[in-house]
């Protein structure tokens, strides 16, 4: 009985949020026939461009220099800490999306580390999951989803601050602003502390890697083609592959929020 309220109840779910989602879905952009198979669907370029632009100024003038100021003040140890906290905080909207894809697998394993880390790992400072060796986090997000339920991916587009993105993922970002369970059961204030938490990992990241990220942000011929092409061959091929090349750069997403691996995600998806 109870597994079948839960499937009632991810099935309502779905078809709220599908129809919440449908107008906005339904203006997703899709290639003409002759677009050539693989490459960037960017018909909003020259807008792209100039967002692009005012991210790389935000980035020089605010975000790197105090990122390196961060880094410098913040201990190694207490760094990666908060860094692990951050991520363990954002499990449970991992498990609510794999939830809603039917990976019952991802969903009941994500859970188990969070639970894990949570208690055993004071929080999630610490990361007894994988000294476990239990699997990795899915990281899953709504605009994973949104490819799961069949929604095309859409046109590229570069966003304010958080930067390189498709119509798909975009609309999942909003969403994912309502779906962490935590949001719902953290009174102010404490919630204020994963907000923050994300914050300073991704101060941690930036300043840590900064020259990798400078690489693609500064020393590049075209750093907008550059950003674009990473972003969408990484995101394709954390998608499975089936709308591009199932490729990894080592540069994945130059403006993601938060990630383990020094190339991964510097800003935020």
């Amino acid at each position: 009985m109870t597994y079948l309220t839960s499937l009632t109840s991810t099935r309502v779910l779905r078809a709220a949020l599908g129809a919440v989602l449908a107008a906005g879905l339904a203006a997703c952009s899709a290639p003409g026939p002759n677009h050539p198979p693989g490459e960037p669907w960017d018909p909003y370029e020259k807008r792209n461009r100039s967002v692009h632009e005012f991210n790389k100024n935000l980035d020089r003038s605010v975000i790197r220099p105090v990122s390196r100021g961060y880094s410098a003040f913040m201990p190694d140890d207490i760094e990666t800490a908060v860094s692990r906290f951050s991520a363990n905080l954002s499990i449970p909207q991992a498990v609510v999306n794999n939830i809603l894809q039917g990976n019952m697998r991802g969903a009941t394993e994500d859970t188990y580390r969070f639970l894990v880390n949570t208690t055993f790992g004071l929080g999630g400072f610490f990361d007894p999951a994988t000294e476990l060796n239990m699997p990795a986090a899915t990281e899953a997000d709504f605009g994973e989803t949104l490819a799961v339920w069949g929604v095309r991916e859409g046109a590229y587009v570069e966003t304010p601050i958080f930067g390189p993105s498709t119509e798909r993922a975009y609309a999942g970002r909003w969403v994912d602003l309502f779906t962490n369970p935590l949001r719902y059961v953290l009174e102010s204030p404490e919630s204020y502390i994963p907000p923050s938490a994300s914050v300073s990992a991704t101060l941690t990241q930036r300043g840590r890697y900064g020259d990798s990220i400078d690489g693609v942000l500064y020393d590049s011929a075209d750093s907008y083609a550059q950003a674009r092409s990473l972003y969408l061959q990484n995101r394709r091929f954390k998608l499975g592959g089936s709308e591009g090349d199932a490729y990894v750069d080592p540069y994945e997403d130059p403006y993601g929020a938060t990630y383990e691996d020094p190339y991964d995600d510097p800003y935020a998806e």
